[in-house]
C-alpha cells in the first residue's frame, strides 16, 4: 500500500471541497486529510478515491461519499476516548475516521466477507482503537453499553430500540432513518425513557438489515 504525495495533494483538495460544502469541523477535516481513502477502495476505483462519490465495495455495499462521511461524523462530534459503537462497518473507512479522533471504536459488519478485509485493513493502518465484529448491527453490541456516541451508515426503516436503549443519558445517536431517501436524524438521549430528536437533512443509503451474511 503506497501514500504517494499526489494521493495526499488529491487529499488536500477534497477537504477544500468539503469545506466549500459546507464541513467546518476542523478535526473531521484533518483526520479526511490524513486518511488514505484510495487503501478502503478496490484498485478499478483507486484513480478516482478522492472525488466526491460513493463506490461499491462488493456485497451491495457501498463506501459511503466523503462528504456523508464528513456530515455524519460532524453532527457525532466525537472527542478522544468515547466509546463509539459504529453499525456498518463496511470498508472500514468511518472506523478509521473515528479512530483517528481519538474515539474508542467498536464496530458491527453483518457481511462477513466485508468484517474480514475490513478488520484486515484497520490491523494494518495500526488502529489499535478499533475493536471489529461480525454481528446483526440491528441487536447493537449490549455487553459494551453504555455508548457515548452511536453512528449508523446504512438506511433504516425506523430506530432500532435497542441502539436507543444502548446509549448513555447525554449521549447521541446518528442514523438515516426512511425507505427511497432517508432523512438523517440526530437523537439525544435526555433521560431514562425520554429522547430529542432533530431532522438533518436528507440523504441515500444502502438499506439497514437484519441478521448475518455469511462468506459463500
Amino acid at each position: 500500500m503506497k501514500d504517494t504525495y499526489r494521493h495526499k495533494g488529491l487529499r488536500k483538495k477534497l477537504v477544500d471541497t468539503l469545506r466549500k460544502k459546507g464541513i467546518s469541523n476542523e478535526h473531521v477535516l484533518t483526520a479526511i486529510g490524513q486518511l488514505p481513502r484510495h487503501f478502503f477502495l478496490d484498485k478499478a476505483f483507486e484513480e478516482w478515491a478522492y472525488t466526491d462519490k460513493a463506490f461499491p465495495i462488493g456485497n451491495e455495499q457501498t463506501i459511503s461519499q466523503p462528504f456523508t462521511v464528513a456530515y455524519q461524523t460532524e453532527l457525532l462530534d466525537p472527542q478522544p476516548r468515547e466509546k463509539i459503537l459504529e453499525v456498518g462497518t463496511g470498508s472500514g473507512y468511518q472506523a478509521a475516521i473515528l479512530a483517528l479522533l481519538g474515539a474508542r471504536v467498536y464496530t458491527i459488519e453483518r457481511q462477513e466477507l466485508l468484517f474480514k478485509q475490513a478488520s484486515k485493513m484497520l490491523t494494518q493502518l495500526s488502529l489499535g482503537n478499533v475493536r471489529c465484529y461480525y454481528r446483526d448491527g440491528y441487536k447493537g453490541l449490549p455487553e459494551f453499553m453504555p455508548f457515548d456516541k452511536i453512528i449508523v451508515t446504512a438506511g433504516a426503516k425506523k430506530v432500532p430500540e435497542a441502539l436507543l436503549e444502548q446509549l448513555r443519558i447525554g449521549g447521541i445517536l446518528v442514523i438515516p432513518v426512511g425507505k427511497e431517501v432517508q432523512s438523517m436524524l440526530k437523537i439525544t438521549r435526555t433521560g431514562e425513557k425520554e429522547y430529542r430528536q432533530e431532522i438533518k437533512g436528507d440523504f441515500k443509503f444502502v438499506p439497514f438489515v437484519k441478521g448475518l451474511n455469511k462468506e459463500e
